[in-house]
């Protein structure tokens, strides 16, 4: 996450990292260190920017914990309708090792719907390249390598963007982290083409 962290700093935020157990502890016991986290941010403003299993973890924790202060929501690569990867490995004993408690209200798709009143970006990647996709978990070619396209749309989201990358790539792609300050700036994605702008300009910088 340092990339990405350095690039939403570059855009005038100030990044915090939340780090979790993702095998010994459910989302519900994480979602509860989040908050314990977040009460220690001193700021009007809390926006969240999470990858892959980070975006039902925040699920998790706004419907565990409602009252937040303002702010936006960026998911990149989530599986917001579950994860087919994550079931068939976890049809194998050591699937369900790695797996862990993650499987639990999560990557099953049973995580809470969102009920808040929050403007949410959806950024999706369309790169089929990872472990998802050379054990053939994936019935069509859509997909980053670890989550099919069709599981990162969400009901409640604002806006939703598709960049040809990886499910990782998405945390190293410039344009991504571009469009993720834009819609934490503007609470919509701006068009390609000013993604592509910004982008280069950010970079020489």
């Amino acid at each position: 996450m340092s990339l990405l962290r350095q690039r939403l700093r570059q855009c005038g935020f100030a990044p915090r990292q939340f780090a979790y157990p993702t095998v010994r502890c459910s989302l519900a016991d994480n979602a509860a260190r989040l908050q314990h986290f977040v009460e220690q941010i001193d700021a009007a403003t809390v926006h969240f920017v999470a990858h892959s299993l980070g975006g039902l973890l925040l699920r998790q924790f706004f419907h565990d914990y409602s009252h937040q202060r303002p702010g936006r929501i960026v998911t990149l690569g989530t599986p917001h309708g579950g994860s087919v990867a994550a079931l068939r490995m976890a049809q194998r004993r050591i699937g369900r090792l790695l797996l862990g408690k993650s499987l639990d209200h999560g990557l099953r798709g049973d995580v809470p719907a969102w009920t808040v009143e929050r403007e949410i970006g959806v950024i999706a990647g369309d790169l089929g390249m990872g472990m998802g996709r050379l054990m053939g978990f994936f019935a069509d070619s859509h997909n980053d390598g670890a989550v099919a396209l069709s599981e990162t749309r969400s009901t409640g989201m604002t806006d939703y963007r598709v960049f040809h990358t990886s499910h990782s790539g998405l945390l190293f792609s410039a344009e991504v982290a571009m469009a993720a300050c834009t819609f934490l700036r503007e609470g919509r994605f701006s068009q390609q083409g000013q993604f592509r702008y910004v982008a280069r300009k950010r970079i020489r910088r």
